[in-house]
């Protein structure tokens, strides 16, 4: 499996994980969209959107730990449960399997209580 992180391309793409290159030769390039919500998380990363290049479906947890360069920063707020993690508009968590064509937000939550995954303590 490879997990590669780029800038998103904006200029350059024509549509959902293709660049003029790739509709030329046909070949659709595996993407998965990252997208980063919130000042915290914005300023560790130091962007709000990037693509990733994966080979098959790996999960969250796994794509941020592959791509450190990038995202490195947001596995100290992942262990400490501070990101808030959807994919493909559904609230999710760690371990959910993304894919080619998934997107993926991530918003920092300062109450770690209310991930939308757990109940809520009473």
């Amino acid at each position: 499996m490879w997990l590669n992180c780029s800038k998103k391309p904006t200029r350059l793409q024509t549509g959902r994980g293709y660049t003029r290159n790739s509709l030329r030769t046909g070949y659709k390039v595996p993407m998965i969209t990252v997208l980063i919500f919130g000042l915290t998380l914005r300023d560790a990363v130091g962007e709000t959107e990037f693509d990733c290049k994966a080979s098959e479906p790996t999960t969250v947890r796994k794509l941020i730990e592959s791509n450190q360069d990038r995202m490195g920063p947001l596995l100290q707020f992942l262990l400490n449960r501070e990101v808030m993690i959807a994919v493909n508009k559904k609230v999710s968590g760690e371990d959910t399997v993304i894919k080619d064509g998934d997107i993926v937000k991530l918003s920092y939550q300062s109450r770690t209580s209310y991930d939308g995954t757990r109940d809520i303590p009473v």
